[in-house]
């Protein structure tokens, strides 16, 4: 974290060195457009095509099979007892 802040900081420098006005860069229509543009092509991707099979992976598989059980579990550890998956049994 400490490095992004420092690299956004030299970077800011070396613009400023250079005579380079980031606001008024910010401020273009150009530069409005392009961002607007990115911003709808993205929120479109993400509404049609993204948004329903990554929610489905992350409430129905993440949450529900693989995050409840671990917390389940810490429970049970917590309380003494040993996790709820079946011990499998060695052949005599």
């Amino acid at each position: 974290m400490l490095r992004l802040v420092i690299f956004i900081i030299i970077i800011i420098a070396v613009l400023s060195y250079f005579n380079f006005n980031i606001r008024t860069f910010f401020e273009s229509d150009i530069v409005r457009n392009n961002f607007g543009f990115i911003w709808n092509w993205t929120s479109y991707i993400w509404n049609n095509y993204l948004k329903a099979p990554l929610e489905y992976l992350w409430n129905d598989v993440f949450i529900d099979l693989i995050w409840n059980s671990f917390l389940e579990n810490l429970q049970r550890f917590k309380a003494g007892r040993g996790s709820n998956f079946d011990t499998p049994q060695l052949p005599k």
